[in-house]
């Protein structure tokens, strides 16, 4: 059988392979969606697969949405035909319980698969018209931590952005994909200026406020330069016209693993292989594995209405304040710390997959300190979710789950993008706190000294290793370039405090905070010989871990 196979008139086929099938027509969804098109998407990756497209599946079996998702991409062409148009823009999903059994959904409630690009003329009319109409309610994205960027390192605007700022709101000469979202915009306010909600769901604190300054910085520049209104600038900014609400977003979804697809083939399933795509060599599969647990809490900001969201499963809405304590509940404390936490000594240890990493007695302390000993005296109480309920889920049965192949590598993925965020605002709760002394810290000051020494691309063992993609990777890799595995005559003081002191990567300046020696020193001693890493590590968890309570 094929997953293009009808559903709604040969049921049978998938109830044989156990896969559970949507109940609405989709041909009646995607006519409503022409016609009255309430929800785009932009990042039609494995997370929106699994999720966003689950949750407006669940809307559309229970009758409380009419409608289909719009999906975009701005890079992904390979991704739009391969995955999208030659699946009929469905997918499977295969959720990786913990006790080692799978469920299977089909989904299909992805209504259209767009490519966002200048060559695609026909791609681009679409999505304007879709801007256009008075009936889009809300955009999400899924498009990384680097899609919001405008500026780099050094705060400067980047040079496409530069450009784009020049050029105006000319889309066959825009570059960044702010612009791109900024030209979207426009056209919706010179057709109507009927209000939206911009959601960001990407994985990182405030990313609401992320994305509207992004755009706000290319309307601004463009409104400078003589290419639009003051009105459009007040447009954006007035949140009861173009809101930009919170998000908390968590579900693990590793790249597609190739013994499941295998086990999808064997059963009968075709065409599940992952494969690589011709153009631009980007690895694709028609299946998306995940985890069983999933979180999706929104602000309830929705100027022109919305889906019955909460309705959907794993969906949580709340004020700005709930939700951004739920954000950073998880980011900064009871989850993706962690994760970069493993995956940077994960990539030096020589582990290939995170469980495996979490059934390692040494790193299942340090995470267990970073997280329980160093993040939660911090964390504010969200209230729609407990932070030691989270945490003890996270480290003990969803890190610790073998059905969820993922890797240290793709967490270890522009990290410099996001340390700052997963370690940045504990060292500033800390530093806030008047009982708290950020100097007391010993555990995220070693991790942080770890991604130092993890940017030598030399595992443990002295071997060299591929450093995981990073924007930042030039200029970091530059300023460590003097240091070798047993430098001695290095001064490392002045090779670190440029790293150290960027508080564009970290959220502050280290050595302002009173950090900076104590990295230092763990660096010195993570570069000493091989076999440093787990000698520091082991000896930091004997002399300064402390008991904790699950």
């Amino acid at each position: 059988m094929k997953i293009t196979d009808d559903y709604l008139n040969k049921p049978e086929v998938f109830k044989d392979k156990n896969i559970v099938v949507p109940t609405y027509d989709v041909a009646e969804m995607r006519a409503e969606t022409l016609k009255n098109p309430e929800w785009v998407h932009f990042g039609g990756g494995n997370l929106y697969r699994c999720f966003h497209a689950q949750v407006a599946q669940d809307l559309l079996n229970s009758g409380d949405l009419k409608t289909g998702i719009v999906v975009v991409e701005t890079f992904g062409e390979d991704l739009i035909d391969s995955v999208y148009h030659d699946f009929d823009n469905r997918s499977l999903t295969v959720e990786m319980k913990t006790d080692g059994s799978f469920e299977k959904t089909l989904v299909a409630a992805t209504a259209e698969a767009l490519y966002f690009h200048k060559n695609n003329v026909t791609d681009v009319a679409s999505l304007v018209t879709i801007f256009k109409a008075e009936s889009l309610q809300l955009v999400t994205l899924t498009i990384t931590e680097k899609g919001y960027a405008v500026k780099d390192s050094a705060g400067e605007l980047l040079a496409q952005v530069v450009s784009d700022l020049k050029v105006g709101p000319e889309f066959d000469q825009l570059a960044n994909t702010m612009s791109k979202l900024t030209y979207l915009l426009l056209e919706r306010f010179n057709a109507n200026q009927t209000p939206l909600a911009m959601v960001s769901t990407d994985n990182f604190s405030h990313n609401g406020d992320r994305l509207k300054a992004a755009i706000l910085e290319i309307a601004q520049g463009w409104y400078k330069a003589g290419h639009v209104s003051a009105d459009f600038v007040a447009y954006l900014s007035d949140d009861t016209k173009i809101s930009f609400p919170f998000s908390m977003i968590d579900r693990i979804t590793p790249l597609p693993n190739g013994e499941i697809a295998e086990q999808l083939e064997n059963s009968g399933i075709e065409k599940m292989k992952p494969f690589v795509t011709d153009k631009q060599k980007m690895v694709l599969s028609a299946f998306v594995n995940t985890e069983e647990v999933h979180y999706l809490a929104i602000e309830d900001k929705f100027p022109n209405g919305r889906p019955a969201l909460e309705k959907a499963s794993g969906v949580l809405l709340g004020n700005r304040e709930t939700i951004n304590k739920a954000d950073l509940m998880k980011v900064c404390t009871c989850l993706n710390p962690l994760h970069t936490t493993l995956a940077i000594f994960g990539c030096l240890l020589g582990f290939d997959r995170i469980y495996k990493e979490v059934e390692d007695e040494d790193l299942l302390k340090l995470i267990e300190q970073v997280g329980f000993i160093e993040g939660l005296p911090v964390v504010e109480n969200p209230e729609i979710i407990q932070p030691e309920q989270f945490i003890n889920e996270v480290i003990y049965k969803r890190f610790a789950n073998p059905n969820i192949p993922d890797m240290p590598e793709r967490i270890a993925t522009d990290t410099s993008q996001k340390i700052g965020i997963r370690f940045g605002e504990t060292l500033k709760a800390y530093v806030a706190a008047p009982d708290k002394d950020v100097r007391d810290l010993t555990f995220i000051p070693l991790t942080i000294a770890a991604w130092c020494r993890y940017l030598l691309a030399l595992d443990d063992n002295g071997v060299t290793f591929e450093v995981s993609p990073d924007p930042l990777l030039p200029e970091l890799q530059a300023q460590l370039s003097t240091v070798k595995l047993g430098s001695e005559n290095v001064d490392l003081h002045q090779i670190l405090q440029p790293i150290l002191r960027n508080d564009l990567i970290f959220g502050l300046d280290l050595v302002d905070i009173g950090l900076a020696d104590k990295i230092e020193n763990f660096f010195a001693q993570l570069i000493k010989e091989t076999g440093s890493v787990r000698k520091v590590l082991q000896a930091t968890l004997a002399t300064h871990a402390k008991d904790i309570q699950k």
